[in-house]
């Protein structure tokens, strides 16, 4: 992809910041962090070729095909507050979805929280990780594993090779568009833009908690903090944390 490729998705999105390319790095979203830390302005962008220690939701590892993925992370400095930040999660999916839709022809939609699904399988996923002071969310890395060839793991899929400076820009346009909307419009056009490509939504799934817990029932909504409402039958159960599983 390069440094140019990151620079014309910036372009495509009318974004100006740096950007940063590396052909392999540990991860897109720990280099991020550390010029976040360093003072990186809002929308500063970094993208690999190939990780070395990718990372997933709750300490999963990320594998990617050398030169076969499109990863890419960006700093934010939001004004949102710490609980709401599940939010920005939900947007990089539904702007995948939407973006990768648009360009391939495949249909991509997602799985609470994170990941993005065709009809073949995963084709990527989204991390978010953030640095909270207090009350003070001093920054938030957005990060994204899309494959485009289909590694070699169980259960995984690909997008098909699509122009990937395109793919980004109408990413982060889509991304851009709801982002910078006043809080209460953030939250109502997150919720209407993540609904419409939920795979999640409407289907029985099974949701464990950290401890262990177990509820199952149908996946109904998703509330205005991004968290996910399940009617299990003796009430609705609000889950932010879990891991959910997708019943037959």
């Amino acid at each position: 992809m390069g440094v140019n490729q990151l620079e014309r998705a910036l372009g495509l999105a009318g974004l100006a910041a740096p950007a940063h390319w590396r052909e392999v790095t540990g991860s897109t979203n720990a280099l991020a962090a550390e010029l976040a830390e360093a003072g990186a302005p809002e929308w500063t962008l970094v993208g690999a070729g190939h990780q070395t220690a990718g990372r997933g939701r709750l300490g999963r590892t990320w594998q990617d095909r050398p030169g076969g993925a499109l990863m890419i992370s960006f700093v934010l400095r939001p004004s949102l507050p710490a609980d709401a930040l599940g939010l920005l999660t939900l947007l990089a999916g539904a702007a995948w979805a939407e973006a990768a839709s648009a360009l391939s022809g495949v249909e991509v939609r997602c799985k609470w929280p994170n990941d993005l699904l065709s009809a073949d399988g995963k084709i990527g996923g989204v991390l978010a990780e953030s640095s909270v002071r207090g009350d003070d969310v001093r920054w938030v890395v957005v990060g994204s594993g899309i494959n485009l060839v289909r590694p070699e793991v169980e259960g995984a899929a690909g997008l098909g090779e699509v122009d990937r400076g395109v793919l980004s820009g109408g990413f982060l346009a889509r991304f851009r568009e709801v982002y910078e909307l006043e809080r209460y419009e953030l939250s109502e056009a997150v919720v209407a833009r993540w609904s419409a490509v939920s795979a999640t939504l409407g289907r029985r799934v099974a949701a464990v908690g950290t401890d262990g817990t177990r509820r199952e029932g149908e996946a109904v909504a998703i509330d205005r903090s991004g968290r996910l409402v399940i009617e299990t039958g003796e009430g609705e159960a609000v889950v932010a944390s879990d891991e959910v599983e997708h019943l037959r």
